[in-house]
C-alpha cells in the first residue's frame, strides 16, 4: 500500500551505536535522560546502515517512518518521484554528542571510495556546534610539515594510548554556533563536549588509524574498513594541512532574505561543495514555507507545521523530510523557532 506522501514525514527516534561514548547533552536537544552512553548519535533521514561490527541488526542505522515499519530507504527506491522528483537523497544528517575525544581520522573522496570501497559517495561532511561542555575543542587538518613518517609514527605510538596525533593537528576551541566544512581527506577529530549537527554525504566510512578509543580497543577492521593499513593511510591528505584548511573550512552564515521576523541564511552551499547545502530559517513571530526534497531539523524554539490541512506542533530537537510530492509547507511561531534545511547534492549557481 502507498503510504502518504504529501505531508512532512517524520521518524521513530534513530539512536545508532559507536564505540566512544556520549549523549549527556541530548537531555537538553531531545529531552532524552542527561546520561553518558554508547548511543551517542542521532541518525535522521538516514538510508544509511552502519558499519558496527558485531552487529545483529540488518536495519542498524536506517531511518524508520513514525507509527510504521517502513524504512526512509524503502520510500526513496519505491516511490521516486513523490519523494525527490527521481533526483535521490545522497545526503545524511547526524546529531551527535562525544563525551571523550574521538580517534584522529578521516574519510575518502568519491575516487577513492570508488577504488576501494566499490561506492560512489565519499564522506565530505559538515558540523554546526549546537552547545558545548567546558573546554571543548575540535580538530581540524594537519599542522604544516607533517610528514608521512610522522603519520605512521603515530600510529605505531597509539598502540600503547600515546596522544601523538593531537600534538600534529591543529586544536581550535569548539563555539556554539560555528559551522565547519569537513572536505574528504582532511585530517580531523572531535573533541569531548561537542554537541554536533553534522550533514554528510551518505555513508558510514572513516579511517580512524589510533588504536584507542578512550578505553576502547579499536580493531583493524574499525581503523582501517578491511583495506591494508599503508593504503588506508594514503586516505590522509597530507597536501591539507595549516592555516589554509582552517580557513577553508571555517564557515561564516550568509543572508539570503530578511522580512519582518524572518531570515533565511547560508551556512554551506553549493559553490562550498557539490555534495550538499545547508540553510538556516531563523522566525521570530513570523511564517515561511519550506519545499522538498529536504531534511528539516528544528534547533532552537517551537512552533507548528503545516500541509494541505494537517497541522503538527514542533520543538527543538524535531526533525521531519519534505518530499517533492507535499509540495508547500508552512512553518510558524509566536515565539521563536530556528529550523535547519539540510539539501541534497546540487551545481553552483553563478
Amino acid at each position: 500500500m502507498k503510504p502518504p506522501l504529501d505531508s512532512p514525514i517524520f521518524f521513530n527516534r534513530n539512536r545508532v551505536f559507536r564505540v566512544y561514548t556520549g549523549g549527556k547533552l541530548f537531555h537538553d536537544f531531545f529531552g532524552d535522560p542527561p546520561v553518558d552512553g554508547n548511543f551517542p548519535e542521532e541518525w535522521i533521514a538516514s538510508r544509511v546502515r552502519a558499519l558496527n561490527t558485531n552487529s545483529r541488526d540488518d536495519r542498524d542505522g536506517l531511518s524508520i517512518v513514525e507509527g510504521t515499519d517502513t524504512s526512509f530507504a524503502s520510500l526513496l527506491s519505491d516511490f521516486p518521484r513523490e519523494m525527490t522528483g527521481n533526483t535521490g537523497f545522497d545526503v545524511l544528517v547526524k546529531v551527535l554528542d562525544s563525551a571523550v575525544r574521538l580517534p584522529a581520522q578521516t574519510h575518502p573522496d568519491k575516487a577513492f571510495s570508488r577504488r576501494h570501497f566499490g561506492s560512489e559517495h565519499g564522506k565530505t561532511e559538515c558540523w554546526m556546534i549546537l552547545a558545548t561542555r567546558p573546554g571543548a575543542k575540535l580538530y581540524f587538518g594537519f599542522k604544516d610539515g607533517v610528514t608521512s613518517a610522522d603519520l605512521k609514527r603515530a600510529v605505531e605510538l597509539s598502540e600503547q594510548k600515546n596522544d601523538l596525533f593531537t600534538s600534529l593537528m591543529q586544536e581550535v576551541t569548539a563555539q556554539r554556533g560555528d559551522v565547519w566544512l569537513i572536505p574528504a581527506r582532511v585530517a580531523h577529530a572531535i573533541g569531548a563536549g561537542c554537541l554536533i549537527l553534522e550533514v554528510q554525504e551518505p555513508t558510514d566510512f572513516t579511517i580512524q588509524p589510533e588504536r584507542w578509543c578512550e578505553d576502547y580497543r579499536l580493531s583493524d577492521q574499525e581503523m582501517y574498513l578491511g583495506l591494508p593499513p599503508e593504503i588506508a593511510l594514503e586516505c590522509f591528505d597530507l597536501s591539507r594541512t595549516g592555516e589554509a584548511v582552517i580557513r577553508e573550512g571555517r564557515k561564516i552564515p550568509v543572508l539570503l532574505e530578511e522580512s519582518a521576523g524572518y531570515a533565511r541564511e547560508a551556512l554551506v552551499t553549493y559553490r562550498d561543495t557539490p555534495c550538499f547545502a545547508v540553510t538556516r530559517h531563523r522566525l521570530e513571530t513570523a511564517r515561511c514555507s519550506v519545499r522538498g526534497p529536504a531534511t528539516f531539523v528544528v534547533t532552537e524554539g517551537e512552533g507548528m507545521v503545516s500541509s494541505h490541512g494537517n497541522e503538527r506542533a514542533l520543538k527543538k530537537g524535531d526533525y521531519f523530510f519534505m518530499p517533492v510530492s507535499a509540495g508547500e509547507a508552512v512553518v510558524k511561531t509566536d515565539t521563536g523557532i530556528q529550523i535547519i534545511e539540510c539539501q541534497p547534492p546540487g551545481d553552483a549557481i553563478d
